[in-house]
């Protein structure tokens, strides 16, 4: 296996990590909510792995694996902007 190989192994298993960590996140909110939580760092973590897979996904040139982490990029996005538009709604009341 070449360096280049390793390092992109790397980058594609950090994703993954950074991927996993927002459920592991999720479920720690939850539970010490007791109620079903979702915090907005779940979305920043969506963010980081889904960019970091979608990098590795580039290298391999896997067009199913970078359309289905682009597509996720955008719902993640788009999540941001809500939550980031309804805070600025609530501190201009």
């Amino acid at each position: 296996m070449t360096e280049k190989h390793t390092i992109w192994l790397i980058v594609g298993f950090t994703g993954q990590l950074v991927f996993t960590m927002r459920f592991v996140l999720q479920w720690i909110a939850t539970e010490k909510a007791k109620n079903s939580v979702i915090p907005v760092a779940f979305w920043y973590l969506s963010i980081i792995g889904s960019l970091l897979l979608l990098s590795y996904a580039v290298f391999r040139g896997d067009p199913v694996f970078i359309l289905g982490q682009l597509f996720g990029v955008i719902v993640y996005s788009r999540n941001l902007h809500f939550i980031g538009r309804h805070k600025k709604n609530e501190n201009t009341k």
